[in-house]
């Protein structure tokens, strides 16, 4: 009985069907492997901006088969260009929001941009328009800067104190 048993398992393992199981079996393998280098490579051309460490970490998660991706994961930035990129940009835009004043309507305090010649909110006149060219002017202009026109004040503009105030020059001063 013990002949027959080693016999059968003989003849099965020397016949054509496990020869074709053993080799798709193989290429199975190979095709992780190969796919879990592209992936490391995908991967890292994501996260790191030198190409030379890209590859580096390419041949990290090839070197040692199945086990170089688990290291490459242990030791990979944790996020991607895009996502650092994107954060830097939203950081800079919350700097320059920052920085800049937002102008507003004394009467409704509704935002108005610096180009506005009346409240969209409540019609207040913000500023005149320059006769010659219709630009918006600012209060305190005598001259439009753009067109050279002498502007012509019809009501006086109150202007907002300033936080530091100008020091005024005397005649015996300089």
């Amino acid at each position: 009985m013990n002949a027959s048993v080693f016999g059968s398992a003989h003849s099965l393992l020397h016949s054509t069907n496990w020869r074709l199981v053993a080799e798709l079996a193989v290429a199975v393998v190979v095709l992780i492997y190969a796919a879990t280098i592209f992936w490391v490579y995908k991967d890292a051309r994501r996260r790191i901006a030198s190409p030379l460490l890209v590859g580096a970490a390419t041949l990290l998660g090839a070197v040692p088969p199945f086990l170089g991706p688990l290291i490459y994961m242990l030791f990979r930035p944790p996020e991607y260009l895009d996502d650092v990129r994107e954060r830097e940009l939203e950081i800079k835009a919350i700097e320059s929001r920052l920085g800049v004043a937002e102008l507003r309507c004394k009467v409704c305090g509704c935002g108005v941009e610096p180009d506005f010649l009346v409240c969209p909110v409540c019609t207040t006149q913000l500023r005149q328009s320059c006769t010659g060219c219709a630009r918006p002017l600012e209060p305190a202009w005598q001259v439009c800067p753009y067109c050279a026109t002498a502007v012509g004040v019809d009501a006086p503009v109150t202007l907002a104190q300033s936080a530091h105030p100008r020091p005024t020059r005397t005649s015996g001063t300089r």
